[in-house]
């Protein structure tokens, strides 16, 4: 048995430390002889302070060396995945209840779902009466997602603010992103409810999604005048023209990326509105070249985020473009953020 204050060594990497607490059932913090905690699961480390170890024979380490031996190779750790089109920094905070018709029957997962390309360094905390309590940190990988604690029945009469942290980056990518601060006060009755946990993109289950970062790009909003939103508009234009992704593309697939900062070299400043009307311009835009260039088929990729954009493209092509045949695109290629449309058949 492991305890807080134990001195321990890795079984399966060189090193070890000082057991510092629990992060769960069975993963602990271990600090290094650097001063760095690291989290550890409990059944890879060696107890140092284990009087059977001191004994002569070493009968108990030539065991552990046996068990070692006989181990077979070491798991990698996931890297996650990176996915066309999702360039966009999404990161949603998720409620998932065991039994979503009965919430309060089991017990309540929280998530940190990294939807994105980005790899994110985080650290989630409680906020009581004023201070930070620390639960857990680490890091997340693209298109992956990190469980962060588990709550139960007890908890929900004295429900914390939940505290989250984000720095996120993408390997070579000389861009500076702004780190993500966001607390959110949930009210205990939503738990008592069906209604407040709904079907979504990451879970089987049904589940409360919260976005951490839908600000991230429109912080300062409405700044730019019309005329500075027209210039901003005609210069994409110029740099974009309606011909190149005809002339490039006689493929049965063509592909077109919505999120704002493929469209427009800068998006501050842009209003939400004034983002979405550019996107739905393209969408438009590039459908008729798509049909004028017999393209066999067309995905418009728009993230996950709140949808907005989805149902937005669903009434221009009901409205528009009637004939055509929408719907997800794979799942396999696109995860849940595209729309596929079939402009013809053969």
């Amino acid at each position: 048995m492991i305890k807080v204050g134990d001195r321990v060594k890795f079984l399966n990497d060189v090193g070890g430390g000082k057991v510092t607490r629990y992060v769960g059932k069975n993963m602990v913090n271990v600090e290094n002889e650097d001063g760095f905690e690291v989290p550890y699961p409990v059944s890879m480390l060696i107890n140092v302070d284990d009087p059977a170890l001191n004994k002569k024979d070493n009968v108990v380490e030539k065991e552990m060396v046996k068990e070692r031996e006989e181990l077979p190779e070491e798991v990698i750790e996931t890297t996650g995945e990176i996915i066309p089109g999702k360039n966009a920094p999404d990161f949603y905070f998720c409620i998932v209840p065991a039994d979503a018709k009965n919430p309060l029957a089991g017990d309540i997962d929280l998530f940190l779902m990294n939807d994105s390309n980005f790899t994110v360094l985080y650290h989630y905390a409680h906020y009581i009466n004023g201070e930070y309590k620390t639960v857990k940190h680490g890091t997340v990988h693209p298109n992956t997602e990190e469980e962060l604690e588990t709550i139960g029945l007890n908890d929900l009469s004295d429900l914390p603010e939940y505290f989250f942290n984000l720095i996120y980056f993408r390997k070579d990518d000389k861009s500076w992103y702004p780190a993500i601060s966001k607390k959110f006060k949930l009210n205990p009755v939503k738990f008592y409810k069906e209604k407040s946990f709904h079907s979504n993109a990451f879970f089987e289950e049904n589940a409360m999604i919260f976005q951490i970062s839908e600000n991230v790009l429109n912080t300062e909003l409405d700044k730019l005048t019309e005329d500075d939103f027209r210039k901003v508009v005609k210069a994409k234009e110029k740099k974009a023209p309606e011909s190149k992704p005809v002339k490039k593309q006689h493929l049965d697939t063509l592909e077109v990326d919505l999120h704002i900062h493929e469209l427009v070299d800068n998006a501050n400043g842009l209003s939400n509105k004034e983002i979405l009307d550019i996107q739905v311009e393209k969408v438009e835009r590039e459908m008729r070249s798509a049909i004028e260039s017999r393209a066999k088929r067309v995905v418009f990729i728009h993230g996950v985020g709140q949808g907005v954009l989805k149902q937005e493209m669903a009434k221009l092509l009901k409205s528009k473009f009637p004939k055509y045949v929408y719907q997800d695109a794979s799942f396999k290629e696109y995860g849940y953020g595209a729309t596929m449309v079939m402009i013809r058949r053969k």
